[in-house]
């Protein structure tokens, strides 16, 4: 019960502290970009610490953080993993699924450091459509950050990796560093219940530019799944 009325607790002042700063940056978003920015990155500093204080829910960064531009593919299996991903990174835009760019204000905020919306229910347009923002915004370089499974995937479910992340990484010609993570395990895909624990995001060596479409897709998928295995029996996940 304690459990659950501290993350109920957590929960509630994660969300006003986001809607806060929101409404306080807003005005100055409208004249400088990099509010937009600075403000998220505060946001999600704040609730890994937080996290750490309310409900015993420490995280970690493994690897080299990368800087610059590069394509990061990530596993997806809460809010958790993204929050992470954005506290550490320096110039971070997500791939998002199209309805979340028409979240009043913070769908605003996402456009304005550059995160891309898309489609995810029409597979090839949005591949297509995805290509062509990523190369019509080529002159903000920063981390794209991707998830190749197209959605948040709960620890020991099976899903299929999507062909958009090997079109991103022909079109960009850049590296692409696969992420690893356990998050899932301490902080769901839904619901309010969080648990205590270690959470880990790692990066992982990057691949390199010029594998065909099924050698990188069989290598990111490979590199991923590994990390993200053993992450989790790291942490006492024996399986679903």
């Amino acid at each position: 019960m304690l459990r659950w009325v501290l993350s109920l607790i957590f929960v509630a002042q994660m969300y006003l502290v986001l809607i806060a700063l929101m409404l306080v940056f807003t005005p100055v978003a409208l004249v400088w970009r990099g509010a937009s920015f600075y403000w998220m990155q505060a946001f999600c500093r704040w609730t890994r610490i937080s996290a750490r204080i309310l409900i015993g829910l420490r995280s970690e960064v493994r690897g080299t953080i990368p800087a610059g531009a590069v394509l990061i593919a990530s596993k997806h299996q809460s809010f958790f993993d993204s929050i992470i991903l954005f506290s550490v990174l320096d110039a971070p835009r997500f791939i998002m699924k199209k309805q979340l760019a028409y979240v009043p204000l913070a769908g605003w905020h996402a456009l304005r450091i550059g995160c891309i919306p898309v489609d995810r229910g029409k597979r090839g347009a949005a591949i297509k459509r995805m290509v062509e923002a990523v190369a019509s915004g080529a002159q903000r370089p920063g981390q794209l950050i991707i998830y190749p499974q197209g959605t948040r995937i709960a620890p020991g479910v099976a899903a299929p990796y999507k062909v958009g992340t090997a079109a991103l990484y022909a079109q960009l010609g850049q590296v692409c560093i696969p992420v690893g993570t356990n998050v899932g395990l301490f902080w769901p895909r839904r619901g309010i219940l969080r648990k205590p624990g270690l959470a880990v995001v790692e990066f992982l060596p990057p691949i390199a530019p010029g594998l065909n479409t099924p050698a990188f897709m069989a290598e990111l998928e490979a590199r991923i799944e590994a990390s993200s295995l053993a992450l989790m029996a790291e942490a006492g996940f024996r399986g679903a």
